[in-house]
Parts: structure tokens; sequence; C-alpha cells
């Protein structure tokens, strides 16, 4: 099933269903909510929200692209790089990609995953 994507102001305020704890947070007890756009096999569209907490994340099975729409914290690459997440960031994640989400202030994006 494919739906439109949302606008950016649309994404704001679209209802999420809750999704559980993130797996693998050491840092606070993050919860995931989400709402998948569409899933071909190959692509995902969705938005996602996650409330403060953090995790590492160690070669990355596949590519994501992102977009900030509310809230804020930290994405630290494995070299130390870090890049801040706030309302218009748009960051890439590669296949193979390790490193750190730190989320200060519960955040939403709208996300492409490519398989």
């Amino acid at each position: 099933m494919t739906h439109p994507v949302p606008s950016h102001s649309g994404a704001a305020a679209m209802p999420l269903e809750p999704a559980g704890p993130r797996s693998g947070a050491d840092r606070g007890a993050p919860l995931v909510s989400y709402a998948e756009i569409s899933n071909d096999g190959h692509i995902e569209v969705g938005v996602w929200e996650c409330t403060p907490g953090g995790w590492e994340i160690v070669d990355r099975p596949d590519t994501e692209v992102v977009t900030i729409v509310s809230g804020r914290g930290t994405i630290t690459d494995a070299d130390g790089t870090t890049r801040p997440l706030h309302p218009g960031a748009v960051v890439t994640l590669p296949k193979g990609w390790s490193g750190r989400w730190d989320i200060d202030e519960t955040l939403r994006k709208v996300y492409v995953v490519v398989n």
C-alpha cells in the first residue's frame, strides 16, 4: 500500500503508533513510535518519533536519509564527528555507517530507508 509522503507540517502533526522501547539503548529509556507510509521491500518511507535516550549503531545494513521535523539531539559518527539534530536538519546514514544517536528532546523525523 502506498500513501502520499506527508508535507513537513503534516509530518509534525501525524498520529503515530507506539512501538515500545528502543532496542539497545544505553542511555535513558527511549520509547519509539512510527507510521510507515510505504514499503515495497526495497524502500521504506515513514515518520518516526523517539523520547530522550541514546544508543549505538554498528555497521548499518541499509542507507537512511532523515529530515528532522521536531526535537533535538546529536548524531556522532564512529570517527567522533558530531552532527546536531534540530528541526530542518537533513542527515544521510549510508550502508555500513557506525555511530551513535543521542536524543535530548523528543525527536520526530521523516525518513527514507533504502535496502
